[in-house]
């Protein structure tokens, strides 16, 4: 049960904070009015780690809670019948990172299917579109709207813990409060180009995905050790390599012997590189600690619509058409939607794995169904299909044709550091054998995803369709990127 505090408070914004130097430069006290979500259960008389968002960026408050009147005590939550028939032994998720593209959708996916949810967001990633001058296609309400939402829709609660995982008291607070059976990790920057900016944008991808993910092994360690990690790795871990992409591992022989060793890592952008040195820990810590742990290695993801986010306009995801948090088929459609030729990067031969979102959802689902054992470390490549840049411009070029839109192509300098026609076979076949039925990349599919961007066009700012971050040319200051 949540008490809502509305309370005047001065604000010292530490220069510790994890958030890079150019998102808060203003380090004097602040004043103003927030409120704040404090539960009462099971620390309310301790000491509360307040994370809020003022006129000035993230701040952390330590407080205590405190009960104003007789009226605003409540019983324990466990004294509390469950609703609507449900069991009071539901499986328990966290999902950091719940206010994302990925993690919203599978928040809703799996409080649907009866799983008792936990949301843990910082909101950063809303920071980065108003840092940078981008927005969603689609109008997306707070996260606090969207829960209240839900909550009305369906009578499912969802709880909300805002607050940054880098924060380890912060993380650990959240975990004694909500005892998660397993934990959803999506609570890292996504973006090779975000990261690909400048140094202080590199080095907050590194330091935000790695600390992060490293905070929640020890909180697994040290609160909840039973519970099992289900990680959000990317296939871009593999690189594009000259042989087939196994799940995870590989055998090989050499000298006469043979051993089956994790498969080499060839990342391609400081975010790329974050994943991998997550992998290593996880893996590590696996051996170590004992800890379960599945890395999904996720392709490339489309589409905006789930079963759950169709719902009410309020549940609506976001989606991403720019050049730095826009995947190619996303933006493909949006390009063709307002006449702009689709922007092929270089030679167009860069193939890699894709997956509809409704399929992200459920293969999460699935593997926290299906937990690892302790102290075991699961690779699971996430796609379903494989396509080529090039291949994905023709698909969407013949969706235009019939709904009478003429698509056409353009070839751009690739910003990127990358093989542009490479041999490419990655193995997906674990998630099938445990249950995936996948939504392939139909005629119909595309019809809709090209309709959803034409209802939405008028929010297309053209500006920030081509790309505008170059590999080589990162630099050390802190760039703005042009208006």
């Amino acid at each position: 049960m949540a008490h809502f505090i509305s309370t005047s408070c001065s604000l010292n914004i530490s220069s510790s904070c994890t958030k890079p130097q150019h998102l808060l430069r203003n380090q004097n006290s602040v004043r103003f009015s927030a409120s704040f979500s404090l539960r009462t259960a099971p620390f309310a008389s301790e000491k509360l780690i307040l994370h809020c968002k003022g006129p000035r960026g993230f701040s952390t408050i330590n407080a205590k809670a405190v009960s104003f009147s007789q009226e605003s005590k409540t019983e324990p939550a466990s004294s509390v019948p469950p609703k609507g028939g449900e069991s009071a032994d539901r499986k328990k998720v966290m999902v950091i990172g719940g206010d994302g593209y990925c993690g919203w959708a599978t928040a809703l996916h799996l409080s649907n299917k009866n799983y008792e949810v936990a949301v843990v967001d910082n909101l950063v990633r809303r920071l980065f579109d108003h840092q940078l001058g981008l927005d969603s296609l689609t109008p997306i309400s707070s996260i606090h709207n969207r829960i209240r939402r839900w909550k009305s829709l369906t009578g499912k609660d969802i709880q909300l813990y805002i607050g940054d995982i880098c924060d380890f008291e912060f993380l650990s607070e959240t975990f004694k409060s909500f005892e998660p059976d397993a934990v959803v990790h999506f609570g890292e920057q996504r973006s090779a180009p975000y990261s690909m900016i400048d140094r202080s944008r590199a080095v907050f991808t590194q330091h935000n995905n790695v600390i992060g993910t490293l905070n929640v092994l020890f909180a697994i360690k040290e609160f909840r050790e039973d519970c099992h990690l289900v990680k959000l790795g990317t296939m871009g871990e593999y690189g594009t390599p000259n042989i087939d992409i196994e799940e995870g591992y590989i055998t090989i022989t050499h000298n006469g012997r043979t051993d089956t060793l994790p498969y080499p890592k060839q990342a391609s952008s400081f975010y790329h590189l974050s994943k991998v040195h997550d992998s290593h820990n996880i893996a590590f810590t696996c051996k170590a600690w004992g800890i379960r742990a599945t890395d999904l290695n996720q392709g490339v993801v489309y589409g905006v619509r789930t079963d759950e986010t169709a719902m009410h306009d309020e549940l609506c995801n976001r989606f991403d058409y720019d050049g730095i948090f826009g995947t190619a088929l996303n933006r493909f459609c949006v390009q063709a939607a307002v006449g702009h030729p689709l922007t092929v990067y270089g030679k167009g031969g860069q193939t890699r794995g894709y997956l509809d979102i409704r399929d992200t959802v459920q293969c999460v689902e699935l593997a926290i169904a299906n937990p690892a054992q302790r102290g075991e470390f699961r690779v699971f490549n996430q796609f379903t299909e494989q396509f080529s840049v090039n291949e994905l411009a023709a698909l969407v070029t013949k969706a235009g044709e019939k709904l009478g839109i003429e698509v056409k192509t353009i070839s751009v300098p690739n910003p990127r550091v990358e093989a542009e026609e490479h041999y490419y076979n990655a193995k997906h076949t674990k998630l099938v054998e445990l249950g995936l039925k996948p939504h392939l990349l139909s005629d119909s599919l595309l019809d809709s995803l090209l309709n959803f961007a034409i209802q939405h066009k008028d929010r297309v700012d053209t500006k920030q369709i081509m790309p505008s971050v170059s590999w080589k040319k990162i630099g050390v200051k802190p760039k703005t990127l042009a208006a």
